[in-house]
C-alpha cells in the first residue's frame, strides 16, 4: 500500500512540475506593465526569443479532452486578461456581440501580442481570441450554454465540473474553467454589475444575468469543491398563456377563468416547489392586469417581464460594501411597505420566504385587492401552512388564530404548480379559499389534474393528464360576473368525469 501510494504521489509531483515549467515557458519575458523601464525592455526583449522557442506545440483540434482551451492558451489568457482593460471594472456592462467593443479589446490583444512577438498558430489565436473575448464581455467557458436556447440551467460545480439541462434532463457537459481564479473571475463579473460583492466576508450571494436569469452563487470556504455557481436561465422570449396552454400546462377553459380572476382583483398565491414554474406562471398571471393600472413588482433578483406600460420594478439591495453590514441593505419586506407608498394598483411580490408575507397580507386586507405572489410549499394546504409560519417570522408574536383570520381574509386563490414526474411542468390544482371552521381554514378545490387511469380524487403527478373541474362553482363567481365574464356551467362541471 505504501508503494502504491508512494508511486501515485511521485506521479502527481511530477505532473504538477511539468505544468509549471510549461507555464513559466509561456509567460517567460512577456509584457508586464506599460511603466517598466528601458532595461526591463531589453530583458524582456530576451525572454520573448525563449517564449518564441519554448512555447508547446499546437493542441489538435481533433484530440478529445474536457478543457476547453489548450495549457498554452489558457496560460496566455490569464496573463493578458487584466491588461486589455484600462480598469477593472470596464467592460463589465459590455455584451457579446457588440462589434465596436470587441474589435477594441481585440486591437489591444493585437497590440500586446506583436509587442511580446508571440508565436501562435492560427487556431491558437482564434482560441485566445474566442477565450478573452468570453471573459471581458460574456461569462467564460459558460458563455456557449447561456448562448444556447435549448438550455434551461446552468451549474458550475467547481473548475472542472459544469452540468446543463436540456430538456428537463441534467448532462453533463464538456466545459470547464482553467482553474479556481478563472472561475471566480467569471462570478465577479456577475455580480459587480449588480454592486454585490463576493469575498470571505460576503462567500454567498443572489444575483442575476442581464436578461433576466437567476444565479446563486457559493465560494469558498463553504464551497469545498471550488466556487459554486447555478444559473437558472430566463426565456429570451417570455412564454404567454398561449405557450402554456400548448404545452398542456392548462386548458383554454383554465386560461380564461384565471384571467378573470386577476381582472376582478382577486388576491393569488401561487404555490409550488423549487424549480416547477412558479414565477413563469406569476409573469403569465401577471400579464392580465389591465395595460392603464399601475404595477409594483418586487423581487430579489428582478426577472418578471411585464409588458404593461405603467410598471415600476424594485429589487431588494445588500448593504454597502465594507459598512456595518446593515446600512444600504433593503429586504423584501422594506419594499413591500415602501410600495404602499407608491399609490400601486397592483402589487406583485415574486416570493415570499420570510417576515414579508405578513406585510403582504396587510397589504391585501387593506385596498390593495388584486395582488400576486408565489410561496414554497406542495399543496394549497401546505400554502396555508406555509403563509402562517412565515407570518410568525415577523416578529409581530401574533396568535396562530389571528393569521389564520388575515390568511382567509386577505386571499381568494391558491394556484399550485407541480413539476410533474416526466419533468413537465403543470398546474395541478386550482383552490379557493372560502372560509372558516372553528379554527380551520377551509379550502375548495376548483380544478384538479387527473390522468385517465388515476384512481382517487387528489391531484396526479404523472404525465398525460388534464386539468378538470371538480364540479364546484367559487363562492366568488358573482364577483367575477361583476366585472363581465360569463362562464356556462360545463366550465365547472365538465360533463362526464369523476367529480362529477
Amino acid at each position: 500500500m505504501s508503494s502504491f501510494l508512494s508511486r501515485r504521489l511521485n506521479e502527481q509531483a511530477k505532473k504538477e512540475a511539468d505544468e509549471a515549467a510549461a507555464r513559466d515557458a509561456a509567460f517567460k519575458g512577456f509584457v508586464t506593465d506599460e511603466a517598466d523601464t528601458d532595461a526591463d525592455e531589453t530583458s524582456k526583449d530576451a525572454g520573448i526569443q525563449d517564449l518564441r522557442a519554448e512555447t508547446p506545440s499546437e493542441v489538435s483540434a481533433a484530440q478529445p479532452r474536457r478543457a476547453p482551451t489548450s495549457s498554452k492558451v489558457a496560460a496566455l489568457r490569464k496573463k493578458i486578461r487584466t491588461k486589455l482593460l484600462a480598469h477593472p471594472d470596464e467592460a463589465d456592462q459590455w455584451q457579446r456581440g457588440d462589434v465596436e467593443k470587441e474589435q477594441l479589446l481585440l486591437s489591444r490583444l493585437q497590440t500586446i501580442l506583436d509587442k511580446a512577438g508571440a508565436d501562435l498558430s492560427a487556431f491558437e489565436l482564434e482560441e485566445l481570441k474566442e477565450g478573452l473575448l468570453n471573459d471581458l464581455m460574456g461569462f467564460g467557458p459558460i458563455q456557449p450554454l447561456i448562448d444556447n436556447k435549448t438550455c434551461s440551467e446552468i451549474m458550475v460545480n467547481g473548475p472542472q465540473q459544469v452540468f446543463a439541462e436540456f430538456k428537463g434532463k441534467l448532462t453533463l457537459t464538456d466545459v470547464s474553467f482553467d482553474d479556481e481564479d478563472h472561475v471566480l473571475w467569471t462570478a465577479q463579473r456577475i455580480v459587480r454589475p449588480l454592486q454585490r460583492k463576493l469575498d470571505r466576508a460576503h462567500p454567498m450571494v443572489d444575483a442575476r444575468l442581464p436578461d433576466g436569469s437567476r444565479v446563486h452563487i457559493v465560494s469558498q470556504p463553504s464551497a469545498l469543491n471550488g466556487t459554486t455557481i447555478t444559473i437558472r436561465k430566463f426565456p429570451e422570449k417570455p412564454l404567454t398563456v398561449d405557450d402554456l396552454i400548448r404545452f398542456g400546462s392548462f386548458t383554454k377553459e383554465v386560461a380564461e377563468f384565471l384571467e378573470a380572476c386577476v381582472v376582478s382583483r382577486l388576491n393569488i398565491v401561487v404555490s409550488g416547489g423549487t424549480g416547477s414554474g412558479k414565477t413563469t406562471l406569476l409573469n403569465v398571471l401577471s400579464a392580465f392586469i389591465p395595460d392603464e393600472e399601475r404595477i409594483i413588482t418586487i423581487e430579489d433578483a428582478a426577472e418578471l417581464q411585464l409588458s404593461q406600460t405603467h410598471v415600476v420594478r424594485l429589487e431588494t439591495a445588500p448593504p454597502i460594501p465594507g459598512g456595518d453590514g446593515i446600512t444600504g441593505s433593503l429586504i423584501i419586506r422594506d419594499l413591500v411597505k415602501g410600495a404602499l407608498r407608491m399609490r400601486p394598483d397592483r402589487i406583485v411580490v415574486g416570493e415570499c420566504r420570510s417576515g414579508e408575507a405578513l406585510d403582504m397580507l396587510q397589504a391585501m386586507n387593506t385596498g390593495h385587492d388584486g395582488s400576486l405572489t408565489t410561496v414554497h410549499s406542495n399543496s394549497p394546504r401546505d400554502a396555508v401552512s406555509r403563509l402562517e409560519t412565515l407570518c410568525m417570522m415577523a416578529g409581530m408574536d401574533l396568535p396562530v388564530e389571528v393569521i389564520r383570520r388575515q390568511i382567509v381574509s386577505a386571499v381568494d386563490l391558491i394556484v399550485q404548480q407541480a413539476r410533474l414526474q416526466d419533468g413537465s411542468r403543470k398546474i395541478i390544482q386550482i383552490t379557493e379559499i372560502q372560509g372558516m371552521e372553528g379554527e380551520q381554514v377551509t379550502l375548495q378545490d376548483i380544478f384538479v389534474y387527473q390522468t385517465p387511469d388515476q384512481k382517487g380524487r387528489g391531484p396526479s403527478h404523472h404525465g398525460g393528464g388534464e386539468l378538470k373541474p371538480t364540479g364546484f362553482r367559487p363562492k366568488f363567481i358573482d364577483r367575477l360576473e361583476e366585472n363581465g365574464f360569463r362562464f356556462s356551467a360545463k366550465t365547472f362541471s365538465g360533463g362526464n368525469n369523476q367529480f362529477g
